[in-house]
């Protein structure tokens, strides 16, 4: 068995689009090619008639043309439904607009599929209701690399001091774009001026987003992208996720990865995994997330007991627990007719 890994961004301006900037869509890929290397299956990057399988991550229009010609060769074709187009309208300026475009593609591009990979049962919802039928997508989470992520007091000392954190943290990690909510995340730091407030992650620039205000609390810090991921999840003792739409979220994987306590708000793609008082707190309206997140800051045994959870939840979904059912997908794939 041979495996084509492809994601388009690698390629495309000669991954200008890559560099810099870290995402689930990356951090997904990155551990598709561990679980391959675990599970000793051979994979290129890179078409060649040899491969079996062709894995596609978001297909845009090159990877149309590299399907196309899979399927002339008659391999199989698998692509990760990382992306929605009900995700579009608040990433990017003008995204309403684009929202009836992005639906009629996607449904054509999963369409081309053998396979369709969905992170959630929520996002198979929706594929679902692009007019995919249910037999042709699988729920399959994207992961965590707990090797990767994970408690480590020498990268939280060392982030910790390069970012001055000298207070309780709270934090997020992600790119700074509206759909993420940054800013919900500013009103909450602005209201609690003795605790530290930092987000790592890419700023994109005002001409494609929303862009941040101009004059942020003294107790907010946006660091823009950094190089170690670990580091910053350690640098921080509370963690917030205040998107109002995703698919899996990732992030969140890597945050429980790192043992901490987490704070999200309702999304139905968290539904049968993400627990209230259990792994998480999950704030129904922004008053319960003000709420919670006093608890959190004022009672460090409910963070205790939340780290504990989360660090199980972090133990199921570890690629490595994912590998076995993922080689079998794979395997059936290929005697299928």
């Amino acid at each position: 068995m041979k495996i084509c890994l492809y994601l388009e961004f690698y390629y495309f301006l000669n991954g200008f689009l890559y560099k810099n900037i870290g995402t689930g869509l990356l951090s997904s890929y990155e551990n598709q090619k561990t679980s391959l290397k675990s599970l000793n299956i051979e994979f290129t990057e890179k078409w060649d008639d040899s491969c079996d399988i062709l894995q596609i991550n978001t297909p845009w229009l090159r990877s149309l043309w590299l399907i196309k010609k899979a399927r002339r060769q008659d391999k199989k074709v698998i692509i990760w439904a990382h992306v929605t187009a009900e995700e579009i309208p608040e990433v990017f300026r003008f995204g309403k607009l684009l929202f009836p475009i992005a639906k009629k593609y996607l449904a054509y591009a999963y369409n081309q599929a053998d396979l369709v990979f969905c992170p959630t049962e929520y996002t198979k919802s929706l594929v679902i209701a692009y007019g995919l039928p249910a037999e042709k997508l699988v729920v399959q989470s994207n992961g965590v690399d707990c090797s990767f992520i994970y408690p480590n007091p020498a990268k939280r000392e060392e982030y910790r001091k390069k970012y001055g954190c000298q207070k309780l943290t709270i934090g997020t990690v992600g790119l700074v774009i509206p759909r993420k909510g940054a800013t919900k995340f500013i009103a909450l730091a602005k209201n609690r001026p003795d605790n530290q407030f930092i987000w790592f992650g890419k700023i994109y620039s005002k001409l494609i987003v929303k862009g941040l205000p101009k004059i942020l609390p003294p107790n907010v810090n946006f660091t823009g992208y950094v190089n170690d991921i670990c580091a910053a999840f350690n640098a921080i003792d509370i963690f917030i996720f205040l998107s109002s739409g995703e698919n899996e979220g990732m992030v969140l994987l890597e945050a429980a990865a790192a043992g901490l306590p987490i704070l999200v708000k309702e999304l139905p793609t968290y539904q049968g995994w993400l627990v209230h008082n259990a792994n998480c707190l999950i704030a129904k309206n922004d008053e319960e997330v003000s709420e919670y997140l006093d608890k959190l800051i004022n009672d460090p045994d409910l963070r205790a007991r939340l780290s504990q959870g989360a660090k199980k939840l972090a133990e199921r979904k570890d690629i490595k627990s994912l590998n076995e059912r993922l080689l079998g997908i794979y395997q059936k794939l290929l005697i299928k007719n």
